[in-house]
């Protein structure tokens, strides 16, 4: 799973919008404008289905947007959410590995002052098809 779309109901307030996201229960947002709303609401997405995914419950499926219904003024947008970008973005704490290479190796990258850490973060990226930002 990397990229979900959910539909959204955004609901026009005096300043703002207020947004809901009928599958995932209790993700709501707001924001002072349409663009800010969807970023906040994309954000509590990620939220949400981060904390399903930490205690063992799958993402929700996704309605269909045109079976959402909503009031008069409320209008359904259908937002993206990547959750690989969002697990970069939120997840930076770093892991310490154990690794063995000969010893020959490790001398010469020695004495290249070869950033370990750098090389096999690239070579974990190449090998999974990830960018390497």
């Amino acid at each position: 799973m990397s990229k979900l779309f959910y539909p959204a109901i955004f609901h026009p307030e005096d300043v703002g919008y207020s947004v809901t996201v009928p599958d995932i229960g209790g993700c709501v947002s707001e924001g002072d404008s349409l663009e800010e709303a969807y970023e906040m609401i994309t954000d509590a997405i990620g939220l949400c289905i981060t904390d399903m995914l930490e205690n063992g419950t799958t993402a929700p499926i996704a309605s269909s947007p045109q079976n959402i219904k909503h009031e008069k003024d409320d209008f359904v947008v259908l937002v993206e959410f990547d959750q690989l970008a969002y697990t970069r973005r939120h997840d930076t704490k770093a892991v310490k590995k154990t690794l063995t290479i000969p010893s020959w190796l490790n001398t010469m990258a020695e004495e290249k002052h070869l950033n370990f850490s750098g090389i096999l973060q690239d070579a974990l990226k190449d090998q999974l098809n990830l960018p390497k930002q």
